[in-house]
C-alpha cells in the first residue's frame, strides 16, 4: 500500500510518500504526478516514511526527473537508510538530487 500526500505552494509541489512504491502502486504515483506537474517549478519528494521502492518505483522517479529537468528541479528529502541503500546499489544516488 502507498499513501501519497501532495501539497502545492506557489510553484513548489511537495509529495510525501509512505508505504511501498512497487509494481502495484507505481502506476498510481505516475498518474498523480503526470496530472500535478504542469506548471510546477520545483518537485520535492519526501521519502521519510517510504518503506520500500522497486524498479517500477525507480522508473517513476526517473520519468519525473526527466520532466523536471525541462521545467525546474526535483529533489528527494528525508530519504531513510533502506531506500538510500536501494538508490546506492542501483546508481540512482548519482542521478537524483538527495538532501
Amino acid at each position: 500500500m502507498l499513501n501519497i500526500n501532495k501539497k502545492l505552494e506557489n510553484t513548489t509541489l511537495t509529495v510525501e510518500l509512505s508505504g511501498r512504491l512497487d509494481t502495484t502502486t507505481a502506476p498510481r504515483l505516475e498518474g498523480e504526478l503526470k496530472d500535478a506537474l504542469p506548471g510546477v517549478g520545483a518537485l520535492v519528494l519526501d521519502l521519510e516514511k517510504l518503506e520500500y521502492i522497486s524498479s517500477a518505483g525507480l522508473r517513476v522517479l526517473l520519468s519525473a526527473q526527466k520532466i523536471m529537468n525541462k521545467q525546474g528541479e526535483m529533489k528527494l528529502i528525508h530519504v531513510n537508510d533502506t531506500v538510500r541503500e536501494i538508490f546506492d546499489v542501483t546508481g540512482f544516488s548519482d542521478i537524483l538530487t538527495i538532501e
